[in-house]
């Protein structure tokens, strides 16, 4: 059965960064296609960016801009995601979720629909 636990999502100050984790478990090999995903208020869900953590390529879409930065550590299973200067319109639940195609790891695909497994958000509050 497969695990997606993310997390470390807080109330923080306009300017400020934060850093969110992404733990993934169960699938049979650590080469999987992890991405953060968040829905702002009356919003739909935006991919923000991805990773093939086998040889840890990203992805990221043309919104997250030079603020956001996605990283696999050595052990393949905890992936990161970390935001600089924060401001109000980031503030939304963050997804993290994970599927199997390499193929679908690709800039092209990097949609909310391609994800197969989700963790339950992890809040993120930015004020002014």
């Amino acid at each position: 059965q497969v695990h997606v636990m993310d997390s470390g999502g807080r109330s923080v100050s306009a300017g400020g960064s934060l850093r969110l984790s992404c733990v993934v478990s169960g699938y049979s090999s650590r080469d999987n296609c992890v991405g953060w995903i968040r829905q702002a208020p009356g919003k739909e869900r935006e991919a923000l960016a991805s990773t093939w953590t086998g040889v840890g390529s990203t992805t990221y879409a043309e919104s997250a801009e030079a603020r956001i930065t996605i990283a696999t550590d050595e052990s393949k299973e905890v992936v990161t995601l970390h935001i600089a200067n924060l401001n109000p319109e980031d503030t939304a639940v963050y997804y993290c979720a994970a599927h199997r195609s390499y193929f679908y790891c690709q800039s092209d695909y990097l949609r909310p629909g391609e994800f197969d497994d989700w963790g339950q958000g992890t809040q993120v509050t930015v004020s002014l």
